[in-house]
């Protein structure tokens, strides 16, 4: 049969629509096969056009593969390996905030606080694992880029954080630049003979380059006192010592670093001074004299493994360099130089056993302590509570004395996956200038709308104020810095971590009045060992013809009642430190993290 095919076609004539029919196609009838007689199919036309869509999308692929590669390469070589797209976003922002950054010679006269930001190199370690770098210090701003992806899981965008300083020092700053703006002023006001004390703080994640920093420092401090007692215009060398002391806190307890590491007591005196019992000091001649003091008192440092770090320093190291008058033994000037320990959360240390748990509860009580000290230092604040640790207990006198003047240095570590450490460190440095801490007596409740505080009304026969406990003033500022210390708002966890903090704090009160009293227990049997040994001599002696047994039973049985009581004395001491530990266990499981400082 012949069947011919038609299409219709419209065109436009007039304003009525007129069909026209036009054969366009025909079926042979020789071999009934269809042959096309006009244009290509539409839908061929349409399928090779995808096609080269999709040659294209392959060959800019490929271009895009090439050029990510050549990147990478690139970025090896800078030293700086890792994703090439945050790379790129991270330098992309560089470029377009380059001129941001401020000459360091433009600061005016350091303030009595002075807080410093120091950004290390990326490590070999870092280059390893591909940790490219997210943190920019354009002085006085330090900017961290936080790597993050998008609803759609693709789409890759930074968070940028920034946070200004007194100083921001970026990777291609050195040592002597950071000691020269931030150290160097406390150097020249120590030695200016009018008394002053001076404190410089590192602290930072273990890796970020503190102890590098301060290492640093104290090779330059000790050339500079010895220098500008030489050739200043205060205290000289004729009639000033220059005295050398070098200890940590560990745990809860101090030890000497420059004397066998021997056990020290912090003790405070009716005039409120504080002591540390039995700490040595040591005189140095010169500058190399003192610095093989405080290079032999650091390789004794106490360090541990931590998930954060292999070689975390667990310990605060204090070196106190003092200038006395050789004759009066007056005090000219006092420097301290204070490495703190470590500052990795406490999730960090989540698979450690209680004393790893222990050291970080202390470690993270003495850092938010010293943070409400130096905040207070800066402030009219009526109570600095420095008795919340035994770090700040020690340098009471940097925190209350007038003449007291402090630099903070903050050391970060660049890699992408130390962001949320980052961030934790600049956020601690940078609350320490923020709102002061507001005394325990006056967080009660506001009077009308100029917020004027209601004063406790004093009693009769009793005192308007009453002594407050500095670690229940560390917690009771959480009302209005809530994320000073706590990442979320869970009352129940707020508590938890106070108790923690106090069960820790009791647990070394406890840990080290049992060792005191268990050294003394042994000491006292020693001696009633002896004195049992000499009763049984005039017993059995054989010069001994008769003897009085009447006082023989009644001094035995005095001994042996002695050694009782102090049995039992023991005992008890021991069941209050079991508890302790008990405690502690219980709340290590509910407190998941602790606190940010």
């Amino acid at each position: 049969l012949y069947v011919p095919t038609t299409t219709y076609t419209h065109s436009w004539k007039s304003p009525l629509r007129h069909c026209t029919a036009v054969n366009t196609m025909a079926t042979s009838p020789k071999n009934n096969r269809r042959v096309s007689t006009g244009a290509k199919d539409q839908t061929r036309m349409r399928i090779e056009h995808m096609e080269a869509e999709r040659e294209e999308r392959r060959r800019l692929m490929q271009e895009r593969k090439i050029e990510r590669a050549e990147e990478e390469q690139r970025n090896l070589a800078a030293g700086n390996p890792g994703d090439v797209d945050f790379i790129g976003l991270v330098k992309k922002w560089r470029d377009e905030h380059a001129n941001d950054e401020l000459s360091l010679e433009t600061n005016e006269e350091q303030p009595k606080i002075c807080i410093a930001v120091r950004k290390r190199p990326v490590s070999e370690k870092e280059r390893k694992v591909k940790d490219h770098d997210s943190v920019t210090c354009y002085h006085p701003v330090v900017w961290v880029h936080n790597a993050k992806l998008k609803v759609d899981g693709i789409t890759k965008y930074l968070d940028h954080s920034s946070f200004c300083f007194d100083y921001g020092f970026s990777e291609k700053s050195t040592t002597e630049d950071v000691y020269q703006h931030s150290t160097l002023p406390l150097i020249e006001y120590t030695c200016s003979g009018k008394g002053g004390r001076a404190t410089v703080f590192a602290y930072g994640q273990t890796g970020s380059g503190k102890t590098h920093t301060m290492n640093g420092i104290e090779a330059m401090v000790a050339e500079d006192i010895f220098h500008l007692l030489s050739n200043g215009d205060g205290p000289n060398l004729d009639d000033t010592m220059v005295l050398v002391s070098f200890f940590e806190i560990y745990g809860g307890r101090i030890q000497d670093l420059l004397n066998k590491r021997n056990r020290l007591k912090v003790l405070e005196d009716g005039k409120g001074e504080v002591v540390v019992t039995g700490l040595r000091e040591f005189e140095a001649n010169d500058p190399q004299h003192l610095l093989e003091y405080i290079e032999s008192a650091q390789k004794k440092r106490t360090t541990h493994a931590t998930e954060a770090n292999d070689t975390s320093s667990r310990s605060h190291a204090i070196c106190q360099i003092v200038l006395r008058d050789k004759n009066s033994q007056k005090l000219k000037g006092k420097l301290s130089l204070v490495d703190l320990a470590g500052s990795e959360r406490g999730s960090d240390t989540k698979s450690h056993n209680r004393q790893r748990r222990t050291e970080s509860s202390e470690i993270n009580t003495s850092l938010l302590a010293l943070k409400e000290c130096i905040r207070a230092l800066g402030g009219t604040s009526k109570h600095v509570p420095y008795r919340a640790s035994k770090l700040t207990l020690i340098l009471k006198d940097c925190f209350t004395s007038s003449l007291a003047r402090t630099t903070m240095i903050a050391t970060v570590s660049p890699g992408a996956s130390s962001a949320d450490h980052t961030i934790n460190t600049l956020r601690y440095a940078d609350r320490i200038k923020e709102k002061k801490i507001a005394d325990i007596r006056s967080q009660r409740k506001k009077a009308g709308a100029n917020n004027e505080e209601i004063k406790p009304k004093s009693r009769p026969g009793k005192r308007a104020e009453e002594p407050v406990d500095d670690l229940d003033i560390l917690h009771s500022t959480r009302g209005e810095t809530s994320e000073d210390f706590y990442d979320s708002g869970d009352d129940s966890e707020a508590q938890d971590i106070a108790q923690l903090h106090r069960t820790v704090q009791n647990l070394f009160e406890e840990e080290e009045s049992l060792l005191n009293l268990h050294m003394s227990v042994i000491q006292e049997n020693a001696e009633l060992l002896t004195e049992e040994g000499k009763l049984l001599q005039g017993v059995q002696s054989d010069s001994v013809i008769d003897y009085d047994v009447d006082g023989y039973a009644h001094r035995l049985g005095s001994i042996l009642d002695r050694k009782t009581y102090l049995i039992s004395c023991l005992k008890e001491k021991l069941d209050a430190f079991r508890t302790q530990l008990q405690r502690e266990e219980e709340l290590s499981k509910k407190v998941v993290s602790l606190p940010g400082y």
